[in-house]
């Protein structure tokens, strides 16, 4: 690289409960730079988990963030050329590369669902994910398998 890597800007934690997760989460949620709608819409979805959730003793928040580690991929594939065919190999996937890949997928297939409003849906997804079912941790599965399946390739890390 010609250039030195880019310092990791400090995100400020959001007002109501004061995580810095939460406010990664709105940023990528939010679209054409309107944060407050982002805000206004993750905030109502808490709400309704807060409603709707089964035991008590956790906080809505602790059911996003038990959803968000259920989401979390630990292996993924690279294509690599190797001669003249390209191979999957699978490989271990860094922290925070972790937290933003099920950020992306609970966001995306929470925008594919099909309630009312976008915070019903999220709602809806951080509740099915939490109990490990829903379509972003069917994604989580998939990656894993197709990791699995290529593991004879793991030879061919770099």
């Amino acid at each position: 690289m010609r250039k030195r890597q880019a310092k990791k800007r400090p995100l400020l934690p959001d007002p109501r409960f004061n995580d810095q997760l939460v406010t990664r989460f709105v940023n990528n949620m939010m679209w054409d730079g309107k944060k407050s709608v982002a805000f206004s819409v993750f905030y109502d979805a808490i709400d309704i988990v807060e409603e709707k959730k089964q035991d008590d003793e956790k906080t809505a928040l602790e059911i996003w963030k038990e959803a968000l580690s259920n989401v979390m991929p630990h292996v993924e594939v690279r294509s690599r050329r190797v001669g003249g065919a390209t191979f999957q190999i699978p490989m271990q996937i860094r922290p925070d590369r972790k937290i933003s890949t099920a950020m992306k997928w609970l966001i995306e297939y929470s925008r594919k669902r099909n309630e009312k409003s976008m915070a019903a849906r999220l709602a809806a997804e951080i509740l099915a994910a939490a109990k490990e079912e829903g379509a972003a941790v069917k994604k989580r599965m998939d990656t894993h398998k197709m990791a699995e399946a290529n593991k004879a390739f793991s030879h061919f890390r770099f």
